[in-house]
């Protein structure tokens, strides 16, 4: 069940209405992303993406220069740099408007975006479980943090993960990580469950499932289950053919208190919140009649 709580984040001044579901583009600036689509690194191929998603109606763009499937092969700190460089300068250039997000669990690449790209919002797929100052950076920087739960590495976090109680496990993690965060007077949190990140098929279901939990930490949430393994082993496709089936799982996630969804599809993922949208704006209006 979607709750009524009210959340915006502030954007380099700018606030955010997040209560309207919103949509994060990925662009990636790397060459081995899960998805052979979305994989950028000519300026040519990302000025693309970036004006395609900006044109199809995206509220954030969120560009990585790592990969972080499970499995993946990190590059080393000033490769990172380089990558996102040749992604920011045109993209700040052609769009000195957008919010920019940029997906990285350093923090020294966190404070060269920030401070060179002015970059919005930093999204750490780790939750600052790989650096160990990425919790001060942030809270100096005075950013939106996206605080992921991730359980293991990336080469290593599909390797059997165990839960003894997968919810009660998320909420505990996100409070103390919310709690140390705040003690650092970090202001904006947005909390991703991690779908995928050292977590079964069956764990990301029961997590989809049981998802409007996270709504008791009073924070807004943002899903990223674009094309990912729980959709396309289930349904025995590919990254390639797994659109529909990410559409119903954005759709499932909405209706249980997502407020930002982080796709490949930005147009269809516009289509799923407007007719969302759509379906709130008659039960509010009962509601307000009927009270």
């Amino acid at each position: 069940m979607r709750n009524e709580l009210q959340y915006s984040i502030n954007c380099n001044g700018q606030l955010m209405d997040l209560s309207i579901p919103r949509i994060m583009g990925i662009l990636n600036v790397t060459p081995d992303s899960f998805y052979a689509e979305s994989r950028k690194e000519t300026e040519s191929e990302i000025m693309a993406r970036a004006r395609e998603i900006v044109e199809e109606g995206a509220d954030i763009i969120d560009v990585g220069a790592c990969s972080t499937r499970p499995g993946a092969d990190c590059p080393d700190e000033q490769e990172e740099m380089r990558r996102l460089r040749s992604a920011l300068t045109p993209i700040r250039k052609a769009f000195p408007d957008a919010v920019l997000s940029v997906d990285t669990f350093r923090s020294s690449v966190a404070r060269m975006c920030v401070e060179e790209y002015q970059v919005d919002i930093i999204n750490d797929i780790s939750g600052g479980q790989y650096d160990d100052r990425m919790f001060d950076t942030v809270s100096q920087l005075g950013v939106p943090y996206i605080l992921t739960h991730t359980k293991g590495t990336p080469d290593h976090m599909q390797d059997h993960p165990h839960y003894d109680d997968l919810m009660h496990e998320l909420l505990t993690y996100f409070a103390e990580r919310v709690q140390k965060l705040r003690d650092r007077g970090q202001k904006d949190i947005i909390i991703d469950p991690g779908f995928g990140f050292g977590k079964s098929l069956e764990h990301n279901y029961a997590l989809l499932n049981n998802l409007e939990q996270l709504q008791l930490l009073e924070l807004p949430i943002l899903v990223g289950v674009s094309r990912k393994r729980m959709v396309y082993n289930l349904l025995g496709t590919t990254p390639e053919d797994s659109l529909n089936g990410t559409t119903v799982v954005d759709t499932i996630a909405l209706t249980k208190g997502a407020n930002i969804l982080r796709v490949h599809d930005v147009k269809a993922a516009k289509e799923c919140t407007t007719i969302f949208q759509k379906m709130q704006k008659p039960l509010r209006d009962i509601l307000f009649i009927t009270n």
